[in-house]
């Protein structure tokens, strides 16, 4: 498990050092307390990837998409909302958990038997000094 305490003045630094290590994991659990950061480091991380597009939470939509600089897509979810897994698969997660696309989930608990098994679990905590610690 790799582990990066950062600042949010760093969180550059800490995305760039995030993208180096997916590798060919495609779905990732953004799992953190409410403010801890999930939303701002997922930015972050997009724009790394060449994203150019305003990057915001999809709380309302439940997803949004992004080009990363080859114009492949990136699929950003947020499930804070939904009340069942029945309503996520309504917006049709299987086929963006299936596309092989890079799919970057917040709130996953409210998935259930939803989340693929293939997903790698991101935990974002924060500090008592204000940075915040990432697990995955």
């Amino acid at each position: 498990m790799d582990e990066i305490t950062f600042s949010l003045d760093k969180i550059e630094t800490a995305a760039s050092m995030f993208v180096e290590s997916i590798g060919d994991t495609k779905i990732f659990l953004f799992e953190g307390d409410m403010g801890a950061g999930k939303t701002t480091f997922i930015s972050e991380v997009c724009r790394q990837l060449g994203v150019k597009d305003d990057i915001g939470s999809p709380t309302f939509s439940l997803v949004n998409e992004y080009q990363d600089n080859n114009g492949e897509p990136i699929y950003h979810f947020d499930f804070y909302r939904i009340e069942s897994p029945q309503e996520a698969m309504d917006i049709g997660t299987d086929d963006y958990f299936n596309s092989g696309h890079l799919c970057l989930i917040e709130w996953p608990d409210r998935l259930g038997p939803l989340i693929p098994d293939n997903a790698r679990t991101v935990d974002i905590r924060e500090n008592s000094d204000e940075t915040r610690t990432l697990r995955f």
